[in-house]
């Protein structure tokens, strides 16, 4: 019995570790606070700080429930220690089932505390109060204001469910496994603070990168909050932070090979011979991404500066891509067992499919641009 008593035991911390801190096997079997309470929690995209008061709540029940629980199972196998009768059973069995109890009742206690006033005194709902400033009057203005900016399709959003990093207009959050931690991108900014390698990833064969990101605010009541992020996704969440950051640790963050290539991209491109904009005609926002103008031409001049025949092909089309796009698009073409081949290589036109290389891009200057 003493050999099922060490299997239950193991199995049952083995199982606890894995609830709370939740890898991507028990997330795929359904096994999280937010998929077993997903009736009672409603929709986070809908109501994105009401859904986190609700699940951190019930996160503390459940959690504070496991040492019950093993106590329970405990009763189902070692059923020679008679711990369902509670004045047969020894003196540590009996101080464990009452601090079992007693975690209970407290974070019943807790919760409850929690709800008053609609939620008042939760720590999420005093880290809102402490953003109350014009135009917000009150802390249920802050909440309406997150909530919408996670509406919108534009966020920058990381991690998993549960433990992320999401980047809006004007805030950055980190959602932890019993809080949120928030801070307002205008009163904020952001050191890299230090960097880890990992040889192995389940989500990639190359090494991947850690970095953590110390968000401080000049907020006084806003205490600093630490982010972590795989270093491939700097490059967009510096995108769309619009807090300064600063590398106090003299970090590297390491560069994917895209990243590489876009520099390398650039600086070919910059050498190239400009496209100046007829008379009467205007830039409009590149395609694709809506937030730049379009100040890329195809023009083919790669003819000039070889001597063998090109396969290049005229693009007759207007302007329609920036430059980082055109870049994107570039190496998206490109086999990506062979980086060392994309420079020289040729792609259709996104638009009309004319081929060109490297030597065909051309930036476009207006023509009242004096350089």
């Amino acid at each position: 019995m003493e050999s099922l008593e060490l299997s239950f035991t193991l199995a049952y911390v083995a199982f606890s570790l894995c609830f709370v801190f939740t890898p991507n096997e028990f997330r795929s079997a359904g096994l999280t606070i937010q998929n077993l309470f997903s009736c009672w929690l409603g929709s986070e995209d809908v109501s994105f700080i009401q859904y986190h008061v609700k699940r951190t709540s019930v996160t503390v029940l459940v959690h504070s429930t496991l040492p019950l629980g093993y106590y329970m199972g405990m009763c189902i196998t070692a059923t020679e220690k008679t711990l369902g009768h509670i004045h047969q059973v020894n003196s540590s069995w009996t101080a464990f089932l009452l601090l079992s109890l007693c975690l209970q009742l407290f974070s019943w206690m807790l919760v409850i505390y929690w709800s008053h006033y609609h939620w008042h005194n939760h720590p999420i709902c005093r880290a809102l109060q402490s953003h109350i400033r014009p135009p917000h009057t009150n802390w249920n203005s802050v909440m309406t204001s997150i909530n919408s900016e996670f509406r919108r399709i534009d966020k920058f959003a990381t991690g998993a469910p549960g433990a992320r990093v999401i980047i809006t207009d004007s805030w950055v959050l980190k959602v932890a496994t019993y809080h949120i931690y928030m801070a307002l991108q205008s009163e904020c900014h952001v050191t890299v603070t230090d960097s880890r390698q990992h040889q192995l990833s389940p989500d990639s064969a190359s090494p991947t990168q850690i970095l953590t990101l110390r968000v401080d605010s000049i907020n006084p009541a806003v205490r600093p909050f630490d982010i972590r992020l795989n270093s491939r996704e700097y490059a967009e969440l510096r995108e769309k932070l619009h807090a300064p950051i600063r590398n106090s640790a003299n970090v590297v963050i390491h560069l994917t090979i895209s990243e590489l290539f876009l520099e390398t991209f650039r600086a070919q491109v910059d050498l190239n011979q400009s496209y100046t904009l007829p008379t009467g005609q205007e830039l409009e926002l590149c395609i694709g991404c809506m937030q730049v103008p379009a100040r890329t031409k195809l023009v083919r001049l790669c003819h000039r500066e070889r001597e063998d025949d090109s396969d290049c092909q005229q693009c007759f089309c207007r302007p329609m891509w920036c430059l980082s796009c055109l870049g994107r698009w570039f190496a998206s073409r490109q086999n990506q067992q062979r980086p060392e081949t994309w420079l020289s290589s040729r792609v259709p036109c996104p638009t009309c499919r004319a081929k060109f290389c490297i030597l065909d891009i051309c930036l476009v200057c207006s023509h009242m641009d004096p350089n």
